[in-house]
């Protein structure tokens, strides 16, 4: 299995190999190889003659294997893209095992042919997901882990000649999830905004991303930490008005990450500031709030909130529970949290 920055690196070096799968949950990745290779394999002017784009639902295997084998015209080589490859019918099918494992064991040096094969993975005990191991470049795009967040948005502003500071990178890793498109698309809209700022900061994401300066997932789990019962039924009184705009589900996420993490450091040995944000995956800026947190919220307290939050999650789902809104939820939780 090869992995995204290896690729990248090697097509940047012009080295492009016969075949590529690149599968897997996490879409951002497999968009940024397929739109480079669209973009770079080869010179503009010859793209209407050996480059094809195409997607799964619209396409057949034969057909792709078909225009696979041929030969560029009047280039050094051809390009066949399958977007969506995972509506491509046949695909694990005998059929589709059969064409695709004979063109994978001699493929045209000529061709690059990509298969972007999103949302999902080919079975690994299938003979054509060994075919394209043994034969092809595969990527696995896997999701990114909530505490991997902060240093890839790091970085990929550090890419786009940019730093960040740590409220904004808070704010934009609690509010928007781990939707790497999403998350890269706002920063680029915000980028647009702000041409001339070498440090991206909150009041940025505040007016660029569509965030309440007051009244978000930042504050809400300040006023946690503090116990302040007013701002929390503020905020959750702003919640309740624009529920589209606050979502219930990524909010009650979010607060059982919090509590989860001030149970790591009522279990922790270590209480040094430097042991304790890499237990909880934060930047050591926010060592210190957590662990005010944990001081006003022992740890029975802690271990009766976690199963409010459960409570929360499964009413928000109608399991077990009498039918309730998004807000009354809401409400009932943050009292319980507090109180």
């Amino acid at each position: 299995m090869a992995q995204f920055p290896e690729i990248l690196k090697n097509l940047k070096a012009g080295q492009y190999a016969p075949v590529y799968l690149l599968q897997g949950e996490e879409s951002f990745f497999i968009d940024q190889i397929v739109d480079y290779i669209e973009a770079n394999a080869m010179d503009e002017s010859m793209r209407g003659f050996n480059q094809i784009v195409v997607y799964g639902k619209d396409s057949d295997i034969p057909n792709i294997i078909n225009h696979a084998k041929g030969y560029p015209m009047m280039a050094e080589r051809k390009v066949i893209i399958v977007k969506e490859a995972q509506e491509l019918a046949g695909l694990d099918k005998e059929m589709g095992e059969k064409f695709f494992t004979n063109y994978l064991e001699n493929p045209q040096p000529s061709t690059i042919l990509v298969l972007a094969y999103k949302y999902k993975s080919l079975d690994k005990r299938k003979k054509i997901t060994k075919a394209f191991v043994k034969h092809a470049v595969v990527m696995d795009s896997s999701k990114m882990y909530d505490n991997q967040l902060p240093a890839w948005i790091e970085g990929y502003v550090k890419d786009k000649g940019k730093k960040i500071d740590q409220k904004a990178l808070f704010l934009i890793t609690e509010n928007i999830g781990n939707n790497l498109t999403r998350i890269s698309n706002e920063i680029d809209k915000m980028l647009i905004n702000i041409p001339n700022e070498a440090l991206i900061t909150a009041d940025h994401v505040y007016k660029n991303i569509g965030i309440s300066k007051e009244y978000n997932v930042f504050e809400l789990q300040k006023a946690l930490s503090y116990r302040n019962v007013m701002k929390a039924n503020e905020i959750i009184h702003y919640f309740k008005s624009d529920p589209k705009s606050n979502p219930l589900i990524p909010i009650i996420a979010n607060v059982f990450a919090f509590f989860n993490k001030l149970l790591l450091i009522h279990h922790s040995q270590n209480k040094s500031d430097k042991h304790l944000a890499s237990l909880l995956g934060v930047h050591p800026f926010f060592v210190k709030e957590y662990i005010m947190a944990a001081k006003n919220y022992p740890l029975s307290k802690v271990i009766d909130n976690i199963k409010y939050v459960k409570i929360a999650d499964m009413k928000s789902k109608g399991i077990d529970y009498p039918s309730q809104s998004e807000g009354e939820i809401m409400k009932e939780l943050v009292f319980s949290l507090l109180h």
